[in-house]
């Protein structure tokens, strides 16, 4: 493990506030992502389940958690079901959980080997009232390819058809949406840990480099600061792909008096961050350059404000592009007349900054809850507002991560953003 342990007790806190949620006679079924073919005989790097983790806090494969809190037996209200080493497994690919460790990982008492798992849960199934199955159910993301909550699922219900099925993630998200003080450091680390690579970056970026060059220097920060890597592939967009808004081949050379943009986040024991900056090739900024970024950065300091509690992401945002709209008109792209008599189903403003302000962040960089929900005290929510402007070869996008509070608390308020530090921090 590359990060500092979670004290198990923020996953004895998560299990509880799911379990006051249940019906009675309730049964969950949670189980390890997959590890997921790469090609020939290896696998992509593992990443646990968020759900699982946020349950369990377990960082490995083949493992499942079951809870009943209705059981008469204590001891199976909550199991947890792992894969059994052994010395042949140990040689090869190193350890794994012993059933003593799962329990000081997690809190759960009962561990039994996943051997097991199928004559425990038919009976666990012959007293269950309601069964409830976790699936990602993440609204603007859908796959071809089958997770293991839904092999499961039709397992099971080929197997039971007669029992009642629930949902599990419409409690669960909203559980993970509020963020424990624990999570709220790892979130912190995670930003600390992006800070740093962004001061690496400030001191390597010159005309001639690589814009993969950019994103081995980052990625050597986080590894260097035990992140298992980035929390989403990083973008680093110069020139004109400064205008793709999910650039992702960062193979292009950066050149002179051009901007650099930056989409990048590390991972810290699961929890992410997600920073935005743009900054002069060269390091220094031309006047155009620099009124477009004061005028993004303007944008910025007034949105995180609003991140309080009782507004939405979509009030908010409408709020948002009305700033941003004001900007425009003072770059000289359009004119208070021309807002006058813009379609409204297609405003002028969405031409130069046609995204979202805002995302909730947490196990996940896209983590769960919805545009409408009302936003409550320990929420944690990106804040990225931009301007693109592909006529002039240009877009700027400057991005915090905001804790939600009645004063919002910016957890990236020490990685460098007013123009004239990045040009000092630069020239060094």
């Amino acid at each position: 493990m590359r990060y500092k342990p979670f004290d198990s007790g923020l996953f004895v806190r998560n299990r509880k506030k799911l379990i006051e949620k249940l019906e009675p006679g309730a049964l969950v079924i949670c189980h390890s992502n997959d590890e997921m073919p790469r090609n020939g005989d290896q696998f992509f790097p593992y990443r646990q389940n968020s759900d699982m983790f946020y349950l369990t806090g377990l960082d490995q494969e083949k493992c499942i958690l079951v809870l009943f809190p209705d059981h008469p037996n204590k001891a199976m209200r909550e199991i947890i079901f792992t894969i059994k080493t052994n010395d042949h497994m140990v040689t090869w690919y190193g350890h794994k959980y012993t059933l003593e460790q799962v329990t000081e990982v997690s809190g759960v008492q009962t561990v039994k080997w996943l051997d097991d798992f199928d004559h425990v849960l038919h009976e666990l199934m012959a007293r269950a009232s309601i069964v409830y199955l976790n699936m990602n159910e993440y609204p603007r993301f859908s796959t071809p390819v089958p997770s293991r909550d839904l092999r499961f699922a039709l397992e099971l219900k080929q197997k039971y058809p007669l029992h009642e099925y629930d949902r599990l993630a419409p409690i669960i998200t909203k559980l993970r949406m509020v963020k424990e003080v624990e999570e709220i450091e790892a979130i912190s680390r995670a930003c600390e840990i992006t800070g740093d690579a962004f001061g690496r970056v400030l001191n390597f970026v010159k005309p001639g480099v690589m814009e993969y060059e950019v994103e081995a220097e980052i990625t050597h920060e986080y590894i260097r600061n035990g992140c298992s890597g980035h929390a989403y592939p990083p973008i680093v967009a110069s020139g004109i792909n400064n205008c793709i808004l999910h650039y992702g081949q960062n193979d292009r050379q950066c050149k002179n008096g051009e901007l650099l943009l930056l989409d990048f986040g590390a991972e810290y024991g699961n929890y992410a961050g997600d920073c935005s900056r743009t900054i002069p090739v060269n390091g220094k900024f031309t006047p155009r350059q620099r009124q477009v970024y004061e005028a993004v950065l303007r944008v910025l300091r007034q949105a995180s404000l609003m991140l309080v509690p009782g507004t939405t992401i979509d009030s908010y945002h409408a709020k948002v592009c009305k700033l941003v709209e004001n900007e425009l008109i003072g770059l000289g792209l359009f004119t208070s007349e021309d807002v006058k008599n813009q379609d409204p189903e297609n405003p002028l403003y969405f031409k130069y900054y046609m995204h979202g302000t805002s995302h909730f962040i947490g196990l996940d960089v896209h983590d769960v809850g919805g545009k409408q929900d009302v936003l409550q005290k320990g929420m944690v929510l990106s804040c990225e507002p931009g301007i693109y402007i592909p006529e002039e070869g240009f877009g700027i996008r400057l991005e915090n991560d905001i804790l939600v509070d009645d004063a919002p608390i910016d957890l990236m308020a020490h990685i460098p953003i007013e123009p004239h530090e990045i040009e000092a921090l630069m020239a060094r």
